[in-house]
């Protein structure tokens, strides 16, 4: 089987959403079916969300039925040992075309015991931001358990959370328990542990279609929240054709690539790699084949894949288990 790898692509599995808007079509090319599509899942693994392969002689199978038959080979040999049989990011794409409600994410521990779920580690980049957006990322200052309830009474919360202005380009890390908001306005890559575990807090007293509120999680946040101040924003580097490390934790390592000509790759097959294009195009030739990627498309090299050349002009993530 080996030598019949080949990069593999999925079906986007798109989201609706409440905060959702066209931009995933505008901007990313994606075939939406509503005005309020929120997100664009590339890669998952999620329970009732498990991508299906699109292209090559795999297409229609999904990412675990190949994960149960060839699990190394396709999550390379140090994360299948680490992880066995279970892929361990998901990929999305998101579009904000209003405020996100204010949320968290457990850790690991307390997402093992009360999910049976990995936590939620996760990375933003932002790839279109319009004049004024905004994200909202932990507290201005230290806080604590009752100084934040106090505010979310009286709803005074956002008064006491950082508000950081976004551009194109920017990059945010988000540890588990960081207390955060995308704000309206966005386009973001979004790297994260396999998880869909969020206790949401806030959700800015708004109504869905039918006049229901969303649900809250306030009591079971209370545990998870981090009330120190964080440090969000990753400054990186963006030298031509190089590997520009954005951010490296326990979970992915996610370089920024700008693209112009060609790289060539010798991998040590650890690791599956993945590659969101984020800007432009390349292709990607491996075994005297050529496949083509665009601004908004996401691609699975499995680890057994060791030798390859990105060609194009294209801004690209580069993501792997390190």
């Amino acid at each position: 089987m080996s030598t019949n790898w080949y990069p593999l692509v999925f079906e986007p599995i798109l989201k609706d959403r409440i905060w959702g808007g066209i931009k995933l079509q505008s901007i990313l090319g994606k075939k939406i079916s509503s005005q309020t599509t929120g997100e664009s899942w590339e890669i998952s693994t999620v329970s009732g969300d498990v991508s299906v392969i699109k292209n090559g002689f795999l297409e229609g199978k999904t990412l675990n039925e190949l994960l149960e038959k060839y699990p190394e080979e396709i999550l390379g040999k140090k994360v299948y040992e680490q992880f066995g049989k279970q892929f361990p990011l998901l990929f999305k794409f998101l579009d904000a075309r209003e405020d996100l409600s204010i949320q968290l994410h457990p850790n690991d521990e307390l997402a093992k015991k009360r999910h049976n779920s990995f936590g939620k580690t996760e990375m933003w980049y932002v790839m279109q931001a319009d004049e004024g957006a905004r994200v909202i990322l932990g507290f201005k200052e230290g806080s604590s358990s009752d100084e934040y309830l106090q505010h979310l009474e009286n709803k005074t919360l956002t008064t006491i959370l950082e508000e950081i202005p976004v551009k194109k380009g920017d990059v945010f890390f988000l540890e588990t328990g960081t207390i955060h908001a995308i704000g309206a306005g966005i386009v973001i890559a979004e790297i994260q542990q396999t998880s869909d575990i969020t206790y949401r807090v806030y959700d800015w007293d708004r109504l869905d279609a039918n006049g229901n509120a969303r649900e809250l999680h306030i009591s079971m946040a209370l545990e998870a929240i981090n009330y120190n101040k964080v440090e969000v924003k990753k400054k990186y580097n963006k030298t031509t054709n190089t590997s520009n490390e954005a951010v490296n934790c326990p979970y992915f390592t996610t370089n920024f690539i700008p693209l112009d000509g060609e790289m060539t790759f010798k991998e040590n097959s650890n690791s599956f790699k993945v590659f969101m294009c984020i800007e432009g195009e390349f292709d990607l030739v491996y075994n005297k084949e050529k496949q083509s990627f665009k601004k908004g498309e996401t691609v699975l090299l499995p680890a057994v894949i060791t030798d390859y050349i990105l060609v194009g002009k294209a801004s690209v993530l580069e993501i792997y288990i390190s």
